[in-house]
């Protein structure tokens, strides 16, 4: 992996004092993969946007052999992705996540090698091969993706002792897979007990097959990262649960989002009516992104003396791949709680860092140590800055 500016070799980086870890520790709890990316000209494959719904799609001829512009192999998952992450912050990470006894999985612990990632917490069954991922990106490198899910599926019970987790500053769990999403709420509470900052960004399958044992463990969250999606398919479940919230005066320059709210399946509800449900149900930080439109963080206000909703406007980018931005954010955002960033300020570097991401075709590349961050952020467009809205 060619290095640039936003790109790290390791842990070993030295941060900056400003989003420095202080040596504190991590688990990432998730899947790793091998990423197959392939990227494909604009003008070799048609793009069919729909009028009456929010979606394209790209059309593949069948029989067809297409020319790639690029056709290159990168480790990712969610787990591995933020581990890398936090690590280039400063953190020392252990992932735990379950490969098979495959050349795949090796590749991915060449990784940890490569980033000084421990491998205490890797399991490895010959039950099932390592997850893969094939990316086909073309138009605005919006990437569909085709998922062999594999060994991730097979995260037990037995696989997340509750040692693991003991010592640990911060537990992020990204995604899990099938049967092994079952270990979210044995996680969430293990993790909350050995007294971690306990940070979720589950995905929209999990928010939807397995809602009931979701909403049991956010109690136990200290931090859950949502997208515009993901967040709109919990409303139905918020507004059957609290009444209609207060309505609340919004500022004049109020985002688009804060003043549409959220619109799930029939049911519409205030953003910051959806925050304040959330930390009622007892999670302290709840981020929703919407894509290119900005990002928010609600914090409880039992946390500090004023509480309130922060916006981030997006930090303008050539975009060469969208996948693992979600990752970068999520965890960039939990480590600058930890490491006691204000919110406005983790809110803006969670953004910094996922804005490097999409920069680069893969999960891992942009992904920036904590002094490149920093400067990144002094060195942004005048008006990009987050700040408190309510």
């Amino acid at each position: 992996m060619g290095e640039t500016e936003n790109e790290a070799p390791g842990s070993g980086e030295a941060a900056s004092e400003g989003v420095a870890s202080g040596g504190r520790r991590a688990v990432t709890v998730g899947s790793a993969t091998v990423d197959i990316i392939t990227v494909i000209a604009d003008r070799d494959i048609e793009r069919v946007s729909m009028t009456n719904a929010n979606a394209s799609f790209l059309l593949l001829e069948q029989g067809r052999k297409l020319d790639a512009q690029s056709i290159t192999i990168h480790p990712g998952g969610g787990a591995v992705n933020c581990g890398v992450g936090l690590a280039r912050l400063g953190f020392s990470v252990a992932p735990m996540i379950k490969l098979g006894e495959d050349l795949n999985g090796e590749q991915i612990l060449e990784r940890f090698a490569e980033e000084g990632l421990s491998t205490a917490n890797v399991r490895r069954s010959a039950a099932l091969n390592s997850g893969i991922t094939v990316m086909v990106s073309s138009h605005e490198r919006n990437a569909t993706i085709f998922t062999f899910r594999g060994t991730n599926t097979l995260i037990t019970e037995e696989d997340l002792p509750a040692a693991m987790f003991t010592g640990a500053d911060l537990v992020h769990v990204s995604g899990l897979s099938n049967r092994s999403a079952d270990q979210f709420p044995h996680v969430v509470s293990a993790a909350h007990g050995a007294g971690a900052f306990v940070s979720a960004n589950p995905g929209i399958r999990q928010l939807t097959s397995r809602r009931e044992a979701f909403f049991g463990a956010l109690a136990g969250l200290d931090l859950l990262s949502l997208n515009r999606v993901e967040a709109e398919a919990l409303v139905p479940a918020l507004v059957a649960q609290f009444d209609d919230p207060e309505t609340v005066q919004l500022p004049e320059d109020a985002p688009d989002l804060m003043r549409r709210g959220l619109r799930g399946v029939g049911f519409d509800m205030p953003l910051e009516g959806f925050f304040a449900a959330l930390h009622t149900l007892g999670v302290g930080h709840v981020s929703v992104t919407d894509g290119a439109s900005g990002a928010y963080l609600s914090q409880a206000a039992h946390l500090s003396q004023t509480g309130g909703v922060c916006f981030c406007p997006p930090l303008k980018v050539e975009p060469a791949g969208t996948a693992g931005a979600g990752d970068a954010f999520a965890s960039t955002l939990a480590g600058a709680l930890v490491s006691a960033r204000s919110p406005g300020d983790a809110l803006a570097l969670a953004t910094v860092n996922a804005a490097s991401v999409v920069e680069h075709v893969d999960t891992q590349s942009g992904l920036m140590t904590a002094a490149a961050m920093e400067a990144r952020l002094q060195a942004a467009p005048v008006g990009f800055a987050a700040r408190q809205i309510l």
